[in-house]
C-alpha cells in the first residue's frame, strides 16, 4: 500500500526536462516518490491529499543562513556591515549559551517550514546544539562553525575550539539520519583569517570528504582590503590555498571579478546569492547574470535574519530575477524558471544531494511543498513557473513535507513546539538584550 497519495495537483517538476504536469497524481511510499504521472497508480493509499487548486513543487533549499540569529531579527537594522558586525552582532554573540543556539535554529526552522523551505545550510556557532535542533525539528541540514582568527602567532588548529567542535559533530552527526544531516567545513571569510588556517581547514574538508562554505566578497570593503594587503582578491587566495578543492559554496560574492567568476566556475564552486540580505546591508548586487553566463551554478540564500529580517525564499527567488533584469536592462536575464532552479536544483548540487532533492521525480525523496492557487493574489495563472517566482509568498505554501512526512501542514507542526519555543524568547531575549 502507497503511504500517501496528491490526486490531480499541477506538478512543477524540476526535472531534467523541465515537465509540468497538470493534473498530475503523486505516489509516496517510504519515504519516496515511487509514481508521478497523470494515471492513477494501481496501488491504494494510506492517505490521500486532493491537489485541485494548488501546486506541488520540490521543497525549497536555503544554502546560506544563519539560523540561531533569528533571536536578533529587527535588533540591528540600517547599519553598514563593518559596524553592524562589530559593533552591535559580535557583543550579543558574546552572550549566547548553548541552549540559546537550539532555541533560535528551531525558530528558524519553524518559519522556514511554514515557507516551503526543506533544507538549509547553516554557519554559526556551538555545532551540538546547531545540529540537535535539525534532527529534531526533522528538517534536512547542513551545518557548519566557521574558521576565525586574527592573531596567526597563538593560531594552533588542532587546539582551536572550532576544529573540537567539528570532531565531535563529525562522529556525533554528520550523515546521521541515513545522511539528513551533514558536516560541513566552514572559513569565516578572508578578512577574518589568514593563509594557514585556510590550508587547515581545506585539509580538514578533503581528509573528511565534507563541503566547504565560506563567506566570499561580500562588501567593497572586504574586496579592496584583501588587494592591498595581498596584492590578489579573495577568491584567488582561497583559491591557491585548496580552499575550492572540494565541493564549495561561495555566499555573497557581490565584488567578484570576471576572473573571480572564471575560478569559481573551475572549481564548480556554488555561489549563495543572498539579494534581500546584501540590498538591507547596502553591500551591492551580485553580478548573476554574468556568472551564469559563465556556467557558474547559482543558489539561493536568506543569510542571517538580522540581515535579512525574514527566511522566505520566494522573497529571494523574486527579487533575484528583478535585480538582474533591472542591472542588465534586459527582461530576458534570470527567468522565473531560472529562479525557481536556483531554489532548488542549485541548491541541491550545493549541499551534495542532488540525488535526492530538488525534483519531484521517482526514486528522489519524497521532500514537497503545496502552494494554495485558490488565494486571490495568485491567481489567474497562466504559466505555474511565473507564479511560483514572481507571485507566491512563503504564506501561501499549505503543506511542507520532508521524505514523506509532513513537517507542516495547514498553519501546524509535527515537529516543533511552537508554544514552546515562543514561551522560552522572553527570557532569552531579556538575557541577551535587557540584562
Amino acid at each position: 500500500m502507497l503511504d500517501l497519495l496528491i490526486r490531480q495537483v499541477t506538478a512543477v517538476t524540476m526535472n531534467d526536462q523541465g515537465q509540468i504536469l497538470e493534473g498530475a497524481n503523486i505516489a509516496v511510499k517510504d519515504g519516496k516518490i515511487v509514481f508521478i504521472g497523470t494515471e492513477l497508480p494501481q496501488e491504494m493509499a494510506a492517505r490521500t491529499i486532493e491537489g485541485g487548486g494548488k501546486i506541488a513543487m520540490p521543497g525549497l533549499i536555503n544554502t546560506h543562513a544563519h539560523a540561531a540569529m533569528s533571536l536578533m531579527r529587527g535588533y540591528a537594522d540600517d547599519y553598514v556591515l563593518q559596524e553592524w558586525l562589530n559593533d552591535h552582532v559580535f557583543p550579543v554573540e558574546d552572550k549566547l549559551m548553548p541552549e540559546d543556539i537550539y532555541l533560535g535554529t528551531q525558530l528558524s526552522m519553524a518559519e522556514m517550514l511554514a515557507t516551503g523551505t526543506i533544507s538549509f545550510t547553516d554557519m554559526y556557532m556551538h555545532l551540538n546544539q546547531m545540529a540537535q535542533a535539525v534532527e529534531d525539528g526533522g528538517m534536512y541540514g547542513n551545518f557548519s562553525n566557521a574558521g576565525m582568527s586574527f592573531d596567526p602567532k597563538s593560531y594552533d588548529f588542532d587546539a582551536d575550539d572550532v576544529t573540537r567542535q567539528n570532531r565531535e559533530a563529525l562522529a556525533r552527526y554528520h550523515q546521521a539520519d541515513s545522511g539528513r544531516l551533514l558536516l560541513d567545513a566552514a572559513i569565516h571569510a578572508e578578512y577574518t583569517s589568514f593563509p594557514r588556517l585556510w590550508r587547515d581547514f581545506a585539509g580538514f574538508a578533503k581528509e573528511n570528504r565534507l563541503n566547504m562554505h565560506v563567506h566570499l566578497s561580500e562588501t567593497q570593503k572586504e574586496h579592496q582590503d584583501c588587494l592591498q594587503k595581498y596584492g590578489k582578491t579573495p577568491a584567488r587566495m582561497l583559491y591557491e590555498n585548496g580552499v575550492f578543492d572540494t565541493r564549495a559554496t561561495a555566499a555573497h560574492c557581490v565584488w567578484v571579478s570576471e576572473e573571480d567568476m572564471d575560478l569559481l566556475a573551475e572549481k564548480q564552486v556554488t555561489v549563495a546569492h543572498n539579494p534581500v540580505s546584501n540590498l538591507k546591508l547596502g553591500s551591492g548586487i551580485a553580478p548573476v547574470a554574468r556568472m551564469l553566463g559563465k556556467g557558474l551554478r547559482v543558489s539561493l540564500g536568506t543569510d542571517g535574519v538580522c540581515s535579512n529580517n525574514s527566511h522566505d525564499l520566494f522573497e529571494e527567488m523574486k527579487l533575484a530575477a528583478l535585480l538582474q533584469k533591472g542591472v542588465t536592462g534586459d527582461p530576458r536575464q534570470v527567468s522565473a524558471y531560472q529562479a525557481l532552479w536556483m531554489a532548488t536544483r542549485a541548491g541541491a548540487f550545493a549541499q551534495g544531494r542532488e540525488a535526492s532533492l530538488g525534483q519531484l521525480t521517482p526514486g528522489y525523496d519524497a521532500s514537497l511543498i503545496l502552494i494554495d492557487t485558490n488565494r486571490p493574489g495568485l491567481l489567474p495563472i497562466h504559466h505555474p513557473e511565473s507564479t511560483l517566482a514572481y507571485s507566491a509568498k512563503g504564506g501561501d505554501i499549505c503543506l511542507t513535507m520532508v521524505r514523506g512526512k509532513a513537517l507542516y501542514e495547514n498553519g501546524e507542526y509535527t515537529t516543533l513546539d511552537i508554544e514552546r519555543i515562543r514561551s522560552r524568547l522572553g527570557g532569552v531575549l531579556n538575557r541577551l538584550f535587557r540584562a
